[in-house]
């Protein structure tokens, strides 16, 4: 019998430090991970490296916030040559479709020439967001997306962002492993914390987005 899953057992899954994957996007059955080490990106030293920072400069893209999140989620699952297979299945998309209805996921786009070529979405509760995943069809979009993200996370007043697991392609903005136990010291005052995702509207001003990361 498949367990009957919803959007509130889902966030009150991440106040618990667990969240919910699929072994691969044909597997309609989920389960619950809690990692023994958590991926976060400290928000007040995070790195943007400086061929990142040009990039981010040049303002290729446009961006948009919580505008496509059907195509951003479709986009995380596309396989790719770098990527023959996907953890999101049907049911990460309707739950994850229900909380964006719900006010709790968010997205950051990066458009192009009217296409969406990258970004990424991610869960909010209280001053802490989950990034879940992130996609590109053009050099850099999901990065540009990440930082813009992390402008808008530390204008509201967020003080965790969560990558969930470490990775080396994270690694150059400076990501930090977090143990179990010493991430749930970090997450529970995070989510007693009232912050705004919608406070940053310089989303199109590249220098503006820049400051706030590195200020």
């Amino acid at each position: 019998m498949t367990t009957t899953i919803t959007p509130q057992i889902v966030l009150r899954a991440y106040a618990a430090g667990i969240f919910p994957m699929a072994e691969e996007a044909g597997d309609s059955a989920l389960y619950w991970v809690e990692p023994d080490e958590r991926g976060v990106l400290p928000l007040h030293d995070f790195h943007v490296p400086r061929s990142l920072a040009k990039k981010v400069r040049k303002g290729d893209f446009e961006i948009r916030i919580d505008h496509d999140f059907e195509g951003v989620i479709q986009g995380c699952a596309d396989n790719t040559p770098k990527r023959s297979s996907t953890w999101i299945n049907d049911r990460i998309r309707t739950l994850y479709g229900q909380l964006f209805d719900m006010g709790y996921c968010h997205t950051v786009e990066c458009w192009q020439d009217g296409k969406l070529v990258g970004g990424l979405y991610g869960l909010r509760l209280g001053a802490a967001f989950f990034g879940e995943s992130m996609f590109s069809r053009c050099t850099d979009a999901s990065k540009v997306a990440l930082v813009h993200l992390v402008a808008r996370l530390k204008a509201g007043g967020f003080v965790l962002l969560d990558a969930q697991f470490t990775n080396d392609h994270l690694s150059q903005f400076g990501l930090v492993a977090v143990p179990r136990d010493e991430y749930h010291l970090m997450l529970e005052p995070a989510l007693a914390i009232d912050a705004e995702y919608d406070l940053f509207d310089a989303d199109n001003d590249p220098e503006a987005v820049l400051r706030m990361v590195r200020g």
